[in-house]
């Protein structure tokens, strides 16, 4: 007899989850399927777990495909198990192809294609639904997205557009999602939209995913102008639609006891932030190669403009940019300086200078001192006159850290506004002006 063996959350059960265990049962006589408890799935970093444990295991069992089913407490527990059981084949989906090559030496790993087109849920609870995002953009940072979807519950990735199509369609074969050529058949399928385009191309997709009734998360900077993001978060709020700009570190919870901390006044009134983000990017990158949308303020602005604003707020009374440019004229170090009523803040960025990325913020009665890279906040200091007066506080911050933002973008769309203060729409207008007066210093011009 062939044992085998497979885990999973099972959260929200879809037509997905049946045909993998549908498929694993396949494999062999006897099928084992073991789900993971809420707990267990936060220490792994899956997010917004829905359905409780036991409402989980009924619909594994009314499946009828599972022959025995065990609870996934912890760690270690996949290879106990394959040794308790007698494992013959271990078998999870494609999304986790190579993560469990390791168990290959205790038994055979198979992974499974995941389902494309889901569109809708099995055994759907009332008023739960699967948000289908589609992708716009083939880069980078699209790259980090769809592993970092596979961690939130209630959002599938569909597909992807680019206007080149042979990247897009070779996207979408390494992820085993759908590949759009026309914008039109793009929007029929999905329900909201990821724009992780380039730069100047964000107003357009952002207005054109709206106007077809999608909820939008787009990469940062969100907007290059103060008009446009003024524009489109009112027509978002016109149109009962989330808009919502990602930048991750605003979401992490890491940075978001940070704030808590340092607005609480345990360091006294804050007089002054610095925040710092620099790295030595590739020469022959797009960042350092783009004559108009190039260079380390663009690139990198977004993040250390973040903690000034939270902190400051939004009404500056001056900025000031101080840049050193490369030779093709782009800034590879750029310092942004903020005057507020009552405290200053710098904004450093370098994609050609390095320097220590830290982030200080320093009040009348002590200072927070966040290490780089503060931007993926895990740990902070919280510093007194008395020099061996110092407090320790710590958090998590999993993976690439876009499982955060892709959380609370969920939250909102399901209507759950808490998470709304972490960025709000009026900082994020504020970050697109100050790009705005920054390009304009620098004498470029944003097309729409």
């Amino acid at each position: 007899m062939t044992k085998v063996i497979t885990y999973g959350t099972f959260d929200l059960f879809h037509e997905g989850h049946y045909r993998l265990l549908q498929r694993a049962k396949e494999l062999g006589d006897y099928l084992i399927v073991g789900v993971t408890t809420e707990g267990y799935d936060q220490t792994r970093g899956k997010l917004n777990v829905i359905d409780s444990l036991m409402t989980r295991v009924e619909n594994v069992r009314k499946t009828g495909f599972a022959d025995e089913i065990v609870i996934e407490e912890s760690p270690g527990q996949k290879f106990r198990d394959i040794k308790k059981f007698n494992i013959d084949i271990f078998t999870v989906g494609s999304d986790w192809t190579g993560h469990f090559d390791y168990l290959n030496d205790y038994c055979r790993v198979v992974y499974l294609e995941r389902t494309k087109d889901i569109s809708s849920t099995m055994l759907r609870t009332q008023n739960k639904h699967i948000q289908r995002i589609g992708i716009i953009g083939t880069g980078r940072i699209a790259e980090r997205f769809i592993p970092e979807v596979n961690l939130v519950s209630g959002i599938s990735t569909q597909g992807v557009y680019n206007p080149n199509t042979e990247s897009s369609i070779r996207f979408a074969e390494k992820w085993n999602i759908n590949s759009y050529t026309e914008m039109e058949d793009f929007f029929d399928a999905v329900d909201a939209v990821y724009i992780a385009s380039p730069h100047e191309t964000h107003y357009q997709y952002i207005k054109k995913s709206l106007e077809h009734g999608k909820h939008v998360l787009c990469e940062k900077p969100m907007v290059l102008e103060q008009t446009q993001a003024e524009e489109l978060f009112g027509y978002a709020k016109e149109q009962n639609l989330i808009l919502f700009e990602g930048i991750k570190t605003a979401y992490s919870p890491g940075f978001s006891k940070l704030m808590g901390i340092a607005c609480s006044g345990i360091i006294g009134s804050i007089r002054n932030v610095e925040a710092c983000f620099t790295k030595l990017e590739n020469p022959a990158s797009r960042e350092l190669n783009d004559l108009k949308f190039g260079g380390s303020f663009t690139e990198l602005g977004s993040y250390t403009i973040l903690p000034i604003i939270k902190i400051f707020g939004t009404e500056y009374e001056d900025i000031r940019f101080d840049s050193i440019k490369d030779e093709n004229g782009l800034d590879i170090f750029t310092k942004a300086h903020f005057k507020y009523a009552n405290g200053i803040g710098t904004a450093t960025c370098g994609l050609g200078v390095k320097s220590e990325g830290h982030l200080i913020i320093s009040g009348t009665k002590g200072y927070i001192k966040v290490d780089s890279p503060w931007w993926k906040t895990t740990y902070f200091e919280v510093h007194y006159e008395n020099p061996d007066d110092v407090e320790k506080y710590s958090d998590r911050f999993l993976g690439d850290g876009l499982r955060y933002e892709i959380n609370d973008f969920l939250s909102m769309i399901n209507g759950n506004t808490e998470s709304e203060f972490k960025l709000t729409c009026k900082e994020s207008i504020t970050m697109a002006g100050i790009m705005e007066k920054f390009f304009l210093e620098n004498r470029f011009t944003t097309n729409r």
